[in-house]
Formats: C-alpha cells, sequence, structure tokens
C-alpha cells in the first residue's frame, strides 16, 4: 500500500508540481521517501490520500511550511486536526482559469448555451462568460461587467479555433455532492487554500472570480453526479443548446462502469458532452490519440472526441479536433 501511495506522490512531483510550485514538488517527493508520512496516509481512506489534499490539509491548519522538516514536524504535531480535515473536506479546486480551454468549445456550438457543470464546487466554471481571455495578441473580453473580471492567459497552439467573444450563456447549474457556500467565510478560505504556494497571481484571479460569483450567483445544487443529473438537465430552457460539462472531476468516480454509466446518461440527455480531465478517465476516449503526449495534460473532449491537450488549471492548449 506504501509503496502505491509513494508512486502517487512522485506522480504528482513530476508531472504536476515541477516548475509550478517548487515548495510542493520538494514536499511530495520528501513524502514518498518518509515511512511515518505514508504511514499516515495509509490509515486514511484512498480517496483521501491525495497529494493535494494532504498539502492542501496541513497548510490550512498550520501555515504554509517552508521546507519539508518543518512541513513534517506540522504534520505530525497536529496529525489529529490534518487526519479530520482531510475526511471532511475534499480538493474542489475551482479553477475558474479553466474556462480558457473550455471557452474555443463553448463558443463555437450552437447559440445560446445552457450550461450544466458536474462537481461545480462554488461555480466558478460556470461563468466563462464573464472573464476576459488572453490568447497571446488575441483578446476576448465580455460586455461590462458589475465587477472587473479576471484575465486568464492561455498559450493555444496556432490551430486552436480561438473565438471572438464570449458565448451566450442564458442559463446555467451545477451539480455537487458538497456545493461551496460563498458566504461561508470559511468555504472560501478552503479554495483559497487550494491554491498553491507561490501562485499569488491565481490566488488574485480566483478572488476575482468569487467577486463575480458573488454577483451572478450560480445555481448550485447538492446532489450525486450519478443519480440526479437528469432531473436537473431537464429544467435547462429547450431552446439552448445544452452543454454538460466538467473538469478533474470524474477522475474521483472510482468504478470505471460507472463512469461509463454516467457518460451513457449525458448521451441519453441529447446534450453536448465536454470532458476535461485525464486520459486515463475514459479510455475508449484517449484510445483516439496518442496518449504519449500525455505527461500531466488533460485531454479535452466533445461528445467522445478528443479535441486538445489542456493544462490542468487552464494555462495552455494543443488542438486537434
Amino acid at each position: 500500500m506504501t509503496t502505491r501511495i509513494a508512486a502517487r506522490y512522485r506522480r504528482f512531483a513530476e508531472l504536476e508540481a515541477d516548475g509550478r510550485s517548487p515548495l510542493y514538488a520538494a514536499l511530495a517527493r520528501a513524502v514518498a521517501d518518509d515511512a511515518a508520512s505514508l504511514e499516515f496516509l495509509e490509515q486514511l481512506p484512498i480517496a483521501k490520500q491525495q497529494p493535494n489534499l494532504l498539502l492542501g490539509a496541513v497548510r490550512h491548519v498550520c501555515g504554509t511550511a517552508r521546507d519539508w522538516p518543518h512541513f513534517r514536524a506540522l504534520l505530525h504535531d497536529n496529525a489529529d486536526a490534518v487526519r479530520a480535515l482531510m475526511l471532511v473536506r475534499s480538493t474542489q479546486t475551482n479553477e475558474p482559469a479553466r474556462c480558457a480551454t473550455l471557452l474555443p468549445v463553448l463558443a463555437r456550438l450552437p447559440q445560446p448555451i445552457a450550461l450544466l457543470e458536474v462537481g461545480a464546487s462554488a461555480g466558478l466554471c460556470l461563468l466563462p462568460d464573464h472573464y476576459a481571455y488572453s490568447y497571446g495578441a488575441h483578446h476576448i473580453a465580455p460586455a461590462s461587467q458589475p465587477v472587473p473580471p479576471p484575465l486568464f492567459a492561455c498559450d493555444a497552439s496556432p490551430s486552436t479555433p480561438l473565438p471572438d467573444a464570449v458565448p451566450h450563456v442564458v442559463w446555467r447549474a451545477g451539480l455537487d455532492l458538497a456545493p461551496i457556500d460563498l458566504g461561508n467565510a470559511d468555504d472560501v478560505a478552503w479554495l483559497e487554500t487550494l491554491v498553491w504556494p507561490e501562485q499569488a497571481d491565481r490566488l488574485h484571479r480566483l478572488r476575482a472570480a468569487i467577486a463575480i460569483a458573488r454577483v451572478v450567483r450560480p445555481r448550485l445544487v447538492k446532489g450525486d453526479l450519478l443519480v440526479d443529473l437528469p432531473a436537473l438537465a431537464a429544467q435547462a430552457p429547450a431552446d439552448a443548446t445544452l452543454v454538460v460539462f466538467h473538469s478533474a472531476v470524474l477522475a474521483y468516480v472510482a468504478d470505471r462502469a460507472a463512469r461509463e454509466r454516467f457518460a451513457d446518461t449525458v448521451r441519453g440527455l441529447g446534450a453536448v458532452w465536454v470532458c476535461n480531465e485525464t486520459p486515463n478517465v475514459f479510455p475508449a476516449i484517449s484510445a483516439r490519440i496518442d496518449t504519449d503526449q500525455a505527461r500531466g495534460r488533460f485531454l479535452l473532449a466533445v461528445d467522445g472526441k478528443p479535441v486538445a491537450w489542456t493544462q490542468s488549471h487552464g494555462a495552455a492548449m494543443e488542438w486537434h479536433g
């Protein structure tokens, strides 16, 4: 068991944290080599052994560690509090910058559109029409906003079909097992903790997106994506293109057969299905593209067809569709 956990932390360091958070990369590698930390993780359910969850929980309880010896001391001196937090929280990293990689897909669909996000967290990715974007020299901005929009920069490959305007969204709703309440200070503090330590600009953009969400107030429904999706989808207006989308969500549905049932449910709704996940989540989709290019990237697919590789937090995309 500890060998599997150690491999997971080394993989996180190499494919996700390297080049983006030197501290988290160093901590993840050190956890992988530390018997006491691995034993701590081994006592948790598998779904709660994730690197982001451990690193975020220690930081939320104790503050940001200076280095590995400091982190190790914080973890083991506060093990009960860290464990309790990890058991009740999840890595609901509501990264609004992912909208930059979703925008080229959403803008190409018949307008107007109705957005339904599963695993919506605080609903920040339900607001692509309220953000500004920069794809190199190509800039897109929404109409006047009640508060200044964050600007999301994305390095898009030359073949990416960049739109000239944000999509026309007439309905939006999110489904989540435990929606984040932006009126709850502790919920918001947890979202902010999930932003990696060195990423001050990302934290600034998150706070700007939260300010917009507090005004727009996207509808969030507590429910299970495997059970409650059809009822929520039925409430979308019939004269809009219904889009069911998700990013870094289905990986937490451990059973592959359950993921396939979800996909069948979406197809049965007659909706456009936009999937932005790691390639292993839906093997039938990744089989249609050369996964040697993956290296920590997400695979963006529309109705089961791969269209782009995307950086996990929306900073880059390589179009294939």
